[in-house]
């Protein structure tokens, strides 16, 4: 007769009675050695009382050089603002969007302290955005032209543009568009008749390389919307 085979003992699963004590073990002995460490540290301070005065002086040393270094930049960006230049040639050689990078540290260096570059897709004919000082919101498109003069000259649809949005949709007191180029006969005539304002290659040459505002550049802004110190 063959025998039959003998049937193996089914493992015997680890109780969760067990699992949970090992847990239990290993947290109580990672607060124990936690403990120790904290000990020891305290001790070891209490017998060497200048290190915790060291490590605050060397705290206190490193936030006093932080402070100190931003506002030394702080200042440096002010006085770099304020004496920004940039000559034509510069502005020939950049790229559209640095283009409208140097319109609104332009804007800034004027006292439009929140002057934000915005365009790009959906900036519904609007580049530059700026307050300045008299309360008066400059709405400003920018038309860069790579060969300056030589350029595409900006023609009225640009303008129109501008005027269907500078004042409805972006809240505009003064409305701009700036060129380093030049303007047809008709957009010069179509921005007279609708309060736009134009600011061409000559235009841009005084303002960008000189050291006076927009609002002295140009003639016939309106008037401030609220009196300041400048007033």
């Amino acid at each position: 007769m063959s025998r039959r085979p003998a049937r193996r003992r089914p493992a015997r699963r680890r109780s969760h009675k067990n699992s949970g004590g090992d847990q239990l073990v290993l947290i109580g002995g990672g607060v124990f050695v936690v403990w120790l460490l904290l000990t020891g540290l305290v001790r070891f301070l209490a017998a060497h009382p200048w290190i915790p005065v060291v490590l605050g002086l060397l705290a206190s040393g490193a936030v006093a050089a932080w402070v100190v270094r931003r506002q030394r930049a702080a200042q440096w960006e002010r006085v770099r603002s304020q004496g920004l230049r940039y000559a034509l040639a510069q502005l020939d050689a950049l790229h559209h969007r640095q283009f409208e990078h140097a319109v609104r540290d332009l804007m800034d260096r004027d006292g439009c302290a929140d002057a934000v570059q915005v365009g790009g897709a959906g900036d519904n004919g609007a580049d530059v955005k700026a307050t300045d000082p008299y309360g008066r919101r400059w709405v400003i498109q920018r038309k860069h032209r790579r060969n300056g003069l030589a350029g595409t000259a900006i023609g009225t649809p640009d303008l129109q543009v501008l005027n269907g949005t500078g004042r409805p949709v972006h809240g505009g007191d003064v409305v701009v568009l700036v060129t380093n180029g030049r303007f047809t006969k008709p957009a010069i005539e179509f921005a007279r008749d609708q309060r736009l304002h134009l600011v061409n290659r000559a235009v841009l040459a005084e303002w960008a390389g000189g050291s006076q505002p927009l609002w002295e550049v140009l003639r016939a802004v309106p008037p401030p919307r609220r009196p300041t110190s400048l007033s």
